[in-house]
């Protein structure tokens, strides 16, 4: 086996960054020109030209001229995932979450403008609204099989230990009056919040609703997505995903509406508090 030098690891990260900066200029062109000249007058040439590279390279990056709109990274969706798998067991799932997404969001101020871009691009095409739906949704059910191999493996969460002799209603049992819960303890709060749960799918644009079955696009169908009994077929998992997607979504929109006093890092971040505690209601709720 070839040791990894620092010269070859150097030249990895160097590659790395350059399928980045590739990739970002191709989505950049596609949204700008179909910004100014609508979706429908988008090609693979326009945009390779624009970006500086050719129609070939495009498909080493898109399989297809729709996918440019989709923004989702497939290597940068694998990466959440793996750092998901080897955080450390003590870590709470929600926690890890946020920080796996922090990672990925670190340029987050300086593409605003894109966001701003993709958000008119899919509001004016309802089938890019469609497979973009589609596509996150089919990431976060890969997300939530992460989650739920996370979990398998790291077990119980530590919390308050309750007497098993004492059933649920003991008043001296730590979770007397509840049902017993379908995920680690400690996390009740996520799981169990009504205005939580009633979160979607990410819906980038904040106009559509979910697609209410499959279609030709590759959308999923939410009534049967999950049910194969795999891992990630799991309520916890399957609502921590998508919990953490509606948790970028709302920072995102909440950020670029602020964005003159607010850095997005600590928008992100409190998102995230909230959802920890349970989304109560903190003192002077209606303020920034």
């Amino acid at each position: 086996m070839q040791p990894v030098t620092e010269k070859s690891a150097a030249g990895n990260g160097l590659r790395e960054r350059k399928k980045r900066a590739t990739r970002a200029a191709l989505v950049e062109a596609a949204l700008r020109i179909a910004a100014e000249h609508g979706a429908e007058n988008v090609t693979v040439e326009t945009v390779s030209e624009a970006a500086g590279v050719s129609p070939r390279t495009f498909f080493n990056y898109f399989d297809t001229r729709d996918d440019v709109f989709v923004m989702i990274d497939a290597e940068s969706s694998a990466r959440v995932r793996r750092a998901v798998r080897e955080a450390p067991p003590a870590v709470p799932p929600l926690e890890v979450l946020r920080d796996a997404l922090a990672a990925e969001l670190a340029e987050v101020e300086e593409q605003h403008e894109l966001w701003a871009l993709r958000a008119e691009v899919l509001h004016r095409s309802p089938h890019l609204l469609a497979r973009s739906l589609g596509a996150h949704m089919a990431d976060e059910l890969d997300l939530a099989d992460a989650l739920a191999a996370r979990l398998e493996h790291a077990g119980p969460a530590a919390g308050p230990e309750a007497d098993p002799a004492q059933g649920p209603g003991h008043p001296d049992n730590p979770a007397a009056g509840a049902a017993p819960p379908e995920h680690p303890a400690g996390t009740a709060p996520v799981t169990e919040d009504p205005e939580v749960t009633a979160a979607g799918p990410e819906d980038p644009a904040g106009t559509a609703a979910p697609p209410l079955a499959g279609d030709a696009q590759g959308t999923p169908d939410p009534c049967t997505a999950g049910r194969d009994g795999g891992p990630g077929s799991e309520l916890y998992p399957r609502l921590l995903a998508a919990v953490g997607a509606a948790a970028v979504r709302v920072a995102v929109e909440h950020w670029c509406a602020r964005r003159d006093r607010l850095a997005f890092t600590d928008v992100f971040r409190r998102t995230f508090d909230l959802l920890a505690a349970g989304l109560a209601q903190p003192p002077g709720a209606g303020a920034d």
